[in-house]
């Protein structure tokens, strides 16, 4: 057992308990290794988002029979506010600018290991544990984020933006363990949740039907629907509404087009207010090797040269990519990849990778594909 091991384990910790099985699972580790510890469910989402009982108030149980199985104690804590000042108003934000962007990445830094930490502190615990799939080495002066064990179950991408102290008092219990060991440790243990599927969709807030749960918050914007030759083929109900590359929702099953294939999102021109669409998954226009970033995060707090090679993740699941990356004197990044990328989206992030280590990540700004609005300032690649 490593030195950093040795000192979190006797340190008192807060346990995130979501009612879901992997947040079980972290809870019931942390007893079995003799920890002082308490569960609080995270109360982040007031509104009534379905028919009949709200998802959070049967988390909010299944969390509490979990803490009553381990025979740990329970809170709840509402920090519905710190959500949606943090996290939501710039969720809505991004989508009113025409971006697609990935709240559970900033939910994690805003609410998680900010919000949720400051609880933690006012309860005297040292430590914050949560059921990500992600490891921690404190083997040296900087703390590192590592991928977790499971390939197919990785988190690091989420909580890239982690920094330096935010870190140093996480813990990720499941990050060495696969999904299947996780299930199998929950229905050994008897835990209420064992056979809980996993949750999906919004940070906090769950599974919706996409468009309907914006349609909520932002207002349609109608505009015209073309193809890259600037055939109208319809009406977008707004380009807050739509995501680069996707498929279904646009309403063009009657449209024949000289492939016959599906159609697909290819570019959101804010300029005019168009969605430009076109046939087939593997457009020319989906594919680009070159994207510019906003400023970007390094979990070190410095980059490690001001050009390097690594790989890096435009989505979540994505295998890693090899590229190269320029840092730029203003903090964005400009990468150059190896081969064509597909969908690369505003809004969503780019994720750097040394081999198992997560160097940080950045808001995607712009890429260089055919019809994207690339910046006339972006550095030739390096």
């Amino acid at each position: 057992m490593s030195k950093g091991a040795q000192a979190a384990s006797v340190d008192p910790v807060v346990v995130g308990l979501s009612g879901g099985v992997d947040s079980a699972v972290t809870a019931l580790l942390l007893q079995r290794q003799g920890r002082k510890s308490t569960a609080i469910f995270m109360h982040n989402w007031e509104l009534d988002d379905a028919d009949g009982e709200c998802p959070a108030e049967i988390d909010a149980r299944d969390a509490a029979k979990v803490a009553a199985h381990i025979g740990i104690d329970f809170q709840v804590r509402n920090l519905s506010a710190a959500y949606w000042d943090r996290v939501f108003e710039h969720f809505l934000a991004e989508h009113r600018a025409g971006r697609t962007p990935n709240p559970d990445v900033l939910c994690n830094r805003e609410v998680k290991f900010s919000a949720f930490a400051d609880v933690a502190r006012q309860m005297g615990a040292k430590r914050v544990a949560t059921g990500h799939y992600a490891r921690i080495d404190r083997s040296a002066a900087t703390v590192k984020l590592l991928k977790g064990r499971d390939p197919g179950k990785d988190q690091s991408y989420f909580l890239h933006l982690l920094d330096q102290s935010q870190l140093a008092i996480a813990e990720f219990p499941l990050g060495e363990l696969l999904k299947s060991e996780v299930r199998r440790l929950a229905a050994e243990a008897g835990l209420p949740v064992a056979e809980k599927r996993d949750s999906t969709g919004i940070c906090f807030i769950g599974e919706q039907p996409h468009r309907q749960f914006l349609q909520r918050f932002l207002h349609k914007n109608p505009g015209p629907m073309l193809t890259p030759e600037g055939l109208e083929l319809g009406e977008h109900q707004g380009l807050a509404f739509y995501t680069l590359g996707q498929r279904g929702g646009l309403s063009l099953g009657g449209q024949k087009g000289g492939s016959g294939e599906p159609w697909y999102v290819l570019h959101k021109r804010a300029s005019d207010n168009a969605l430009i669409v076109g046939q087939g998954g593997q457009h020319s226009a989906l594919y680009a090797d070159q994207l510019l970033t906003e400023p970007g995060h390094f979990v070190a707090g410095t980059p490690p040269a001001t050009k390097f090679r690594c790989t890096a993740k435009t989505r979540y699941r994505q295998p890693d990519q090899d590229c190269r990356v320029q840092v730029l004197e203003d903090g964005r990044w400009h990468l150059h990849f190896d081969q064509p990328q597909r969908a690369i989206t505003p809004g969503q992030s780019v994720v750097l990778y040394q081999d198992d280590e997560c160097l940080g990540g950045a808001v995607i700004a712009s890429c260089n594909a055919p019809l994207a609005d690339w910046e006339r300032s972006a550095p030739k690649p390096v």
